[in-house]
């Protein structure tokens, strides 16, 4: 099989990972409005089917490029969607909460989404690796970013269940939406675990870029918008961990700031290449 057939492959499991993971947000949405478990089973079978493709579709593309997939726009969301996707599918299967799905999924669908409806084609098909990308420290940079933002973007979507919850409770609610989601106190909780989850992995984001950084341009540190950014993303998410072990944060003002830490993390990733051009313009780059 030649390289030219691989890359068919990989646009066929890129197709699939984007209908499967689209399908699987309209399925946990559903759940989270009826609670059928077959409905709930199905939501599960159709995220491990496009977790499958996501993960050969970058198996393929190693192959085809030659390096690791963390080369383009491209292949950075195509490896953003599996680090949230296994983050999510560990979330599934560790807490028994499949509506965590309704409000995970939907964001690394967004995520291909943006590939399929925005991206030029020029920018996902593969090519060779840029000079500053030719570092080991790349892979690891990436490998652990992915593994941080995913985790992040499940923080993210049960923060979003806590401050619903929280409002359904406050007005005494009876509706459908506050009996299905969680109690505020396990949300509040779950999200913590993933924030200190991703906080280490996030810290080795920063540390193995700054040793790719100096053996790229010389220097460990720039303050180039991606890096400024990057801290300031790490400064959120230290300050929620202060401020719950310092002064007890939790509750909604956590949830708040799991939500604004990954906004900050998905601007670090978009807003820096479009708004604020520098040396991590040419590509999507962690």
């Amino acid at each position: 099989m030649d390289f030219t057939q691989l890359e068919q492959i990989e646009n066929v499991l890129f197709y699939v990972t984007f209908g499967a993971y689209l399908v699987a947000s309209v399925l946990y949405i559903a759940y989270l409005i009826n609670k059928s478990e077959p409905v709930g089973k199905g939501a599960t079978v159709v995220t491990i089917i496009g977790f499958i493709a996501n993960s050969a579709a970058l198996v393929i593309r190693t192959i085809v490029s030659g390096h690791a997939p963390f080369a383009n726009g491209y292949e950075f969301l195509m490896s953003f969607s599996w680090g949230i996707v296994i983050a999510y599918l560990f979330a599934e299967f560790k807490y028994k909460l499949k509506v965590i799905g309704a409000f995970t999924l939907p964001v690394a669908w967004l995520l291909l989404a943006y590939v399929m409806m925005i991206m030029p084609a020029d920018q996902r098909a593969p090519g060779d690796l840029f000079p500053a990308l030719q570092s080991n420290w790349l892979t690891f940079h990436v490998v652990t970013a992915m593994f941080s933002y995913g985790a992040f973007a499940v923080s993210f979507g049960i923060g979003v269940m806590y401050l619903i919850k929280e409002n359904l409770e406050k007005s005494n609610s009876k509706g459908l939406l506050n009996e299905r989601l969680p109690k505020a106190e396990m949300l509040d909780e779950l999200s913590y675990r993933f924030v200190a989850f991703g906080f280490p992995l996030l810290s080795l984001v920063i540390i193995t870029g700054a040793i790719w950084a100096e053996f790229a341009w010389g220097r460990y540190w720039s303050w180039d918008p991606k890096e400024t950014w990057s801290l300031i993303t790490w400064l959120v998410y230290a300050a929620y961990l202060h401020a719950r072990f310092t002064y007890g944060w939790k509750g909604r003002r956590a949830a708040l700031m799991a939500v604004i830490g990954f906004v900050a993390v998905l601007f670090t990733f978009f807003g820096v290449n479009y708004f604020l051009p520098g040396l991590h313009s040419y590509a999507l780059i962690f």
